[in-house]
């Protein structure tokens, strides 16, 4: 399957900064792809060269075939930035019936935009009574004029309180199930953890790790968490056959290597008669991040 943006060997510098070296990436039609680093990581620099705001020092970048910031790419891409900013003496309805008219768009959907993100009760009240989180719906709403190939989404949960959060991962959800392709930028680990196909972690301009979770787990061999809850009288012979758990009252913790889990497993199991409960805590995309980014000396 043909990319809708791929990114070959990019690289670009503000005077003595590099700011992006040897970048490459590519996001599939319905591909959620989450965009990780710490601040100065690269990661706006990367928004723009995708945008066509700034042009790369060397490498490639395609946008559905285009180059970026060309008329094609222009009418596939759509963009929000952390902070959206609209008219306060416009109404919501208004605001995207003026963006839709930009685009070239029958104006008439405004309202189906706005009730698809959430916002059809508030949709004739003046934005400048909107809260940050409905502002930011506003800017999701207008993300979605066009049916775009692509969507570039900086923090875009940023002010939205977590059922909208939630509803905005279900939206997500149902335009890459349409074929739309996305790269989202987020410092909220835990939510791009199950709503993402694949992860892209920069470092100091560079991707120092890139794959699905499993992946980057089985790269990162981090070690697994276990948790066992002994039944009544048993927490002494579990600590004997475990002598490395730490036992806090009736429950014990223990980590192992990821090749030792099978056989942590096994002797866990032998003792079934003496454990009321069980749970393995894999290492979470906070720990992985962390992992690749020390790796990096970041």
């Amino acid at each position: 399957m043909t990319s809708t943006l791929t990114i070959s060997h990019l690289t670009k510098t503000f005077g003595s900064v590099t700011a992006l070296s040897d970048v490459s990436l590519c996001v599939a039609p319905g591909e959620r792809v989450a965009l990780l680093g710490h601040n100065g990581a690269g990661k706006s620099t990367l928004m723009k060269l995708i945008l066509g705001l700034i042009a790369p020092d060397t490498g490639d970048i395609s946008v559905c075939g285009a180059v970026p910031g060309n008329p094609g790419a222009r009418l596939q891409v759509a963009y929000l930035p952390e902070n959206a900013a609209f008219h306060s003496a416009l109404t919501g309805l208004e605001q995207i019936a003026y963006y839709m008219r930009l685009r070239k768009v029958d104006p008439k959907g405004a309202m189906d935009l706005l009730e698809r993100v959430g916002l059809a009760s508030a949709a004739k009240r003046r934005i400048g009574t909107y809260s940050k989180g409905m502002r930011q719906r506003v800017g999701l709403a207008q993300s979605l004029i066009g049916s775009p190939a692509l969507l570039v989404l900086d923090e875009p949960t940023s002010g939205l309180d977590p059922v909208s959060r939630r509803d905005f991962y279900d939206l997500l959800d149902d335009l890459a199930a349409d074929g739309a392709a996305i790269l989202l930028s987020s410092h909220a680990l835990t939510e791009v953890e199950a709503r993402t196909d694949r992860l892209c972690i920069l470092s100091g301009g560079k991707v120092v790790a890139e794959g699905s979770l499993q992946a980057l787990r089985r790269e990162a061999a981090l070690p697994i968490s276990m948790q066992i809850t002994a039944l009544n009288g048993y927490g002494t012979d579990i600590m004997a056959a475990l002598p490395h758990a730490i036992r806090v009252e009736n429950t014990l913790h223990l980590t192992c290597a990821q090749s030792d889990k099978l056989a942590t497993l096994a002797r866990i199991s032998a003792m079934q008669n003496m454990v009321a409960d069980f749970d393995i805590i894999p290492p979470s995309l906070e720990d992985i991040y962390g992992h690749f980014s020390r790796r990096d000396g970041q």
